[in-house]
C-alpha cells in the first residue's frame, strides 16, 4: 500500500512491524548493539529510497535481503579500516568466538528443520508471529479465528521448546 500511496505513515507502520526481526538479524551479524542498530537504520533508509523496486512477494524477504546487504556493506567498510595491529592477535582468542557462532549457526538450522516439521496451521501461524502480524491479522491472514490462532502458536511453540529443548541448553 505504501508503495502505491507513498504516504509516509503506511512505511511507519512497516518499520514498527519488522524493526525488530531486521534489529536481530543484524545483532546477529555485529558483536556491539550501535552498529546493528546503525545498520537498521540504513536498511529502512535504504528500502524507504528503493521502495519503488519492491515488485510483490514477501516484504520481509526483500527487506531481510536488503539487512543482509547493508551488513555486509558496513563489515567490508569496517574491515579495511582496522589496524594491522590486530592481525597480530592470538588465534586462540578468535577461536571461543566461531565455535559460539558455529553453535548458534546450528541451532538456528535445527530450529528451521524443526518448525517445517509443525502442522501446517501452527507453522504459519509462528512464521507470521516472527513477522510481526497481530492475532487478528494472523487470523484474517489464515482463515482461522482469533481462538485458533492463540491455540496454533501456543501448541507450536509447546512442540518446538520440546524439541528444541536439548540445543538450547547446549548454548547456555
Amino acid at each position: 500500500m505504501f508503495q502505491a500511496s507513498g504516504d509516509p505513515q503506511w512505511f511507519g507502520e512497516l518499520f514498527a512491524r519488522h524493526r525488530r526481526r531486521v534489529y536481530c538479524s543484524c545483532r546477529g551479524f555485529f558483536c556491539d548493539g550501535a552498529t546493528a542498530e546503525d545498520a537498521v537504520q540504513d536498511t529502512f533508509i535504504h528500502a524507504f529510497q528503493n521502495i519503488h523496486s519492491f515488485l510483490g512477494g514477501s516484504f520481509g524477504g526483500w527487506l531481510m535481503r536488503i539487512a543482509k546487504n547493508v551488513c555486509i556493506d558496513n563489515w567490508r567498510k569496517r574491515r579495511s579500516e582496522t589496524d594491522l595491529d590486530e592481525a597480530d592477535l592470538d588465534n586462540t582468542a578468535k577461536t571461543a568466538p566461531l565455535e559460539r557462532m558455529f553453535q548458534l549457526h546450528t541451532a538456528v538450522e535445527t530450529l528451521r528443520a524443526e518448525m517445517k516439521a509443525l502442522p501446517c496451521e501452527q507453522r504459519r501461524c509462528l512464521e507470521l508471529k516472527i513477522d510481526g502480524y497481530s492475532y487478528e491479522e494472523t487470523a484474517a491472514r489464515t482463515g482461522l479465528s482469533i481462538e485458533a490462532v492463540k491455540s496454533h502458536l501456543q501448541n507450536g511453540r509447546r512442540m518446538l521448546w520440546s524439541k528444541m529443548e536439548g540445543t538450547l541448553s547446549q548454548l547456555r
